[in-house]
This record gives structure tokens, C-alpha cells and sequence, in this order.
């Protein structure tokens, strides 16, 4: 029986409940987190709760919590559940009012955490990589905010989905945005090109980490606008999450990616990157 938090409680989830006044399913109004868990330990948590905090701020609603207190709640969640890699789901609504737009006064924000099994990239998924297709980014342009009003990316990932592809890549004004529930990185002679962490995108975790990783591995890294131009043109792509890790886009809209060397398979700068983001992990 899998054990949630709602509210200061723990209790399993069949008794879980919230009012169908609440402004995150009335709305949307809210924003979200995932925490990944390696043995029963947090990656990059005091990130993860930075960009709670951003998102929270970007929708005028004040953190329930200090971080010491989520850090106490992630870590009670997941000493209860049976499995040790986890992916710790939290998400914030302005809570329980009456249907009006505006912000109600003096209502206690709700708070809802629970923990599943975290499901990693098979080596098989991981050696021949994935294929992802492209489309129109066509979101509302406060990417940066991790919001519960998810219908546009719901959309994108299903187009991916009914073309039997991981990910939908996406470009505005002809520049790389993101996917539907990742980040989309760009490998050019032996650099990682990456989107700007500016409102377009959702500053991933993971983006973070390879970012990190590749400054101590010795990866050429640039943080720039990146022409869709260069998507096509790329040597290597990859797509990054908290579930996905770091992944290598093997085909895109049924193109092979890459040059000739190692066109439609995972490139020798993937290769590296991945070994040094599994050794990042906790207890590796």
C-alpha cells in the first residue's frame, strides 16, 4: 500500500482526498516538483527546492515550507515506501475556495507528496538511444514556471506518442526551445550547445547537473540560443530529465542523427557524459 503526504499527514493513498474546490483542479493553479532518489537518496535536492521556490514566486504563492522542512518531509516519504530508487512527486495548489479568478485571502495552500518507483533508462534503451519527432512550440511563454496547467506539453507528448517517438522537440521563431518533459541539448564539433535558462524553458535539474558535469569532465559547454539550424546540422543530440537521465536522440522525424561515423547511434561525447552523470549519482 503506497504511503502519501497530504497536508502534515502520512496516510495511504486510497484515503487520501481533496476538495473538488480546490483551486489546482479547478485551475491548474499550482506548480510541481520531482525529486530523483538513488538508495534512498535524494540527487540534487537543494536544486530541485530552489526551483519549487521559483515556481512558487512566479505564481505569487508563498512556500508552505523552509527547506529544512521539505528535506524532513521528502526524507519520512521516502523511508515508507519499500523501494529505494524513487521519484518523490510533490505538488503545491493556492488550496480550497470558492470558483473566482482572483486570489483568495487567507486560504492554507495544499499540499500533496508522493513517492513512486524511479524507472531508469534500460542499457538497451541507453546503447541504441531514442527517436524523437519535432514540432511548434506553441505554450504559453512562462515555461520557466513548473506549473500544474500542463495541457500544452500533454499535447506534445502525446503527438510523440502517436508517432511511436520518446519526445517531441520543439522550436519557436526558429530557435530550440525544449521537449514536452525534457531538455533537448545539441553537440557541434565536440561543444554542448544548450537553450538559455530564460522563460521559454523549464530549467531542468538535469540540465544543471550535465552542465556541472561537463565543466569538471572537461566538455566544452555554451548556454546560447541555438538555431534550428543547428539541431538538424548536430553531430549529437540529447534529451534530459529527472526520469530519463541523460539520453541520446538517435533519430528525429525518422532521420538519422549524426555524421557519418556514428550517424543513428549515440555519439562518443554521450558516451563520456553518460558514465560521468551514472558516477554523479548518489552512492555510485
Amino acid at each position: 500500500m503506497s504511503i502519501v503526504y497530504l497536508n502534515g499527514r502520512y496516510l495511504p493513498i486510497e484515503e487520501a482526498t481533496i476538495s473538488v474546490l480546490d483551486r489546482g483542479f479547478i485551475y491548474g493553479d499550482g506548480v510541481y516538483e520531482l525529486i530523483p532518489v538513488y538508495r534512498r537518496q535524494p540527487y540534487r535536492m537543494a536544486q530541485h527546492l530552489a526551483r519549487l521556490h521559483h515556481s512558487l514566486d512566479g505564481i505569487r504563492l508563498a512556500n508552505p515550507h523552509s527547506d529544512p522542512e521539505w528535506a524532513t518531509i521528502v526524507t519520512e516519504l521516502v523511508a515508507r515506501q519499500p523501494f529505494d530508487d524513487q521519484g518523490v512527486y510533490f505538488q503545491v495548489t493556492r488550496g480550497v475556495a470558492k470558483r473566482d479568478h482572483t486570489f483568495p485571502k487567507d486560504v492554507p495552500a495544499t499540499v500533496f507528496m508522493m513517492s513512486n518507483p524511479l524507472a531508469t533508462p534500460s542499457r538497451e534503451t541507453v546503447e541504441s538511444g531514442v527517436a524523437c519527432v519535432t514540432a511548434v512550440d506553441e505554450r504559453w511563454l512562462h515555461c520557466d514556471i513548473k506549473s500544474t496547467s500542463l495541457l500544452g506539453n500533454v499535447l506534445m507528448r502525446q503527438f510523440a506518442a502517436d508517432r511511436d517517438a520518446v519526445e517531441t522537440v520543439m522550436f519557436r521563431d526558429g530557435f530550440l526551445t525544449e521537449a514536452s518533459a525534457s531538455n533537448i541539448l545539441v553537440v557541434k564539433g565536440g561543444v554542448v550547445l544548450a537553450p538559455p535558462k530564460d522563460n521559454r524553458i523549464l530549467p531542468g535539474i538535469t540540465y544543471g547537473a550535465i552542465y556541472d558535469l561537463a565543466r569538471q569532465g572537461g566538455i566544452p559547454f555554451e548556454m546560447r540560443p541555438v538555431r534550428e539550424s543547428e539541431v538538424w546540422t548536430a553531430d549529437e543530440l540529447w534529451v534530459t530529465s529527472s526520469t530519463k537521465e541523460v539520453l541520446a536522440i538517435t533519430t528525429l522525424d525518422g532521420r538519422p542523427v549524426g555524421n557519418a561515423a556514428h550517424a543513428g547511434r549515440p555519439g562518443p561525447v554521450f558516451r563520456k557524459m553518460h558514465a560521468l552523470f551514472q558516477a554523479s549519482k548518489p552512492g555510485a
